[in-house]
């Protein structure tokens, strides 16, 4: 087990390594001044050249990636020469030094995401403050999802071939054909503004707004009725059609036949013998469907105006604001990469075989 798990962690790592390089090359050879972003167009040449020398704009372009590896990394070189770009400044890198000499330290520290251009703060500072947001969306979409549609495939699974297994197998066709953003358009015009007196709906807003009074920041929770149903019809409508298909496989094995025989009611036999050996592959898709949503919230949270991560990446990619786009992917990348490595070895667990 010890093995699978390494296996699957040095797995993980390759894909985020990919990733990063990935990022970093096509970020890096879109046309644009970072200089000019952060200080403006009336800036002059000398401040331009002080800001490239620090973010090492002005080296090559693999020497820059060089750099941005040492940025990310936990373990970091840094030059002692104040001129270097790998400058060591602890309110800039945080951490502590381990090993210093007269022409080095190496440092341990947070991966540096660096700053925006735009507003000058810290890309890890912006990202924190959103990704509570995406996460407390993502994660009710797919519990609501997980929940209804193991249910609603059980139903269906048991009233095979039904006016009602056909009406929810119709129901999960178009959950899966519409996109989300047409969806999203569709709910909140009719619930957040045709029946917006009686649902008591908005058309937009974010888990967190600013009372009107002066009472400052507060949590208004019917903000996530409308995206959190958006974002969760698809997942629903795939979770719904395999758990209806796994349950029909599972019920025709012969050991819940032979339950069946030996007088086990049928709750019991769903519960005890059916159940649970259904849901292995839908413990993979929703595990697969939640990094997803992470990642694929950003039509929603534009729609909705949910200041999420797909908010702020929408935001930065108009604003040309690299340092935040590049910092939100490679935060989805690593949440991508460990639910799945999670789900990996949960599944180890749950089938030996996997593990061969």
């Amino acid at each position: 087990m010890l093995a699978f798990i390494i296996r699957r962690l040095l797995y993980g790592l390759l894909v985020l390594f990919g990733v990063l390089t990935l990022v970093f090359f096509i970020f890096n050879i879109l046309p644009g001044d970072p200089a000019r972003m952060m200080l403006g167009q009336r800036a002059d040449q000398e401040a331009i050249d002080e800001i490239n020398r620090e973010l090492g704009l002005d080296k090559s372009l693999l020497y820059q990636y060089a750099l941005y590896l040492n940025d990310l990394s936990p373990i970091s070189y840094h030059h002692n020469n104040e001129e270097s770009a790998t400058y060591y400044k602890a309110s800039k890198y945080g951490g502590t030094v381990f090993l210093e000499t007269k022409t080095f330290k190496w440092a341990l520290k947070a991966p540096y995401l660096r700053k925006s251009y735009q507003s000058k703060k810290e890309v890890s500072t912006i990202l924190s403050e959103s990704l509570p947001e995406t996460a407390v969306l993502a994660l009710t979409s797919i519990l609501l999802a997980t929940l209804l549609g193991i249910f609603l495939g059980v139903i269906s699974a048991l009233m095979q071939d039904s006016w009602v297994d056909k009406a929810l197998l119709l129901v999960a066709t178009f959950g899966m054909a519409l996109p989300s953003f047409f969806i999203g358009i569709i709910f909140a015009w009719l619930f957040g503004y045709v029946w917006a007196d009686f649902t008591g709906l908005n058309m937009t807003g974010s888990l967190y707004e600013v009372d009107d009074l002066g009472r400052g920041e507060y949590i208004n929770w019917t903000n996530l009725i409308l995206p959190a149903l958006t974002l969760g019809i698809r997942p629903l409508s795939v979770v719904l059609q395999l758990s209806r298909n796994s349950m029909l496989d599972v019920l025709s094995m012969d050991y819940v036949r032979t339950a069946r025989a030996k007088g086990l009611s049928i709750r019991t036999t769903l519960m005890k013998h059916a159940l649970k050996n259904a849901m292995n592959p839908v413990l993979t898709v929703v595990s697969g469907m939640f990094a997803s949503l992470m990642a694929g919230a950003v039509f929603v949270e534009i729609i909705f105006s949910w200041k999420g991560i797909g908010w702020e990446i929408v935001n930065a990619l108009e604003k040309y604001d690299l340092p935040i786009v590049m910092g939100a992917v490679l935060i989805i990348a690593v949440i991508f990469v460990a639910v799945n490595i999670v789900v990996d070895i949960l599944y180890g667990v749950l089938d030996p075989r996997v593990r061969i």
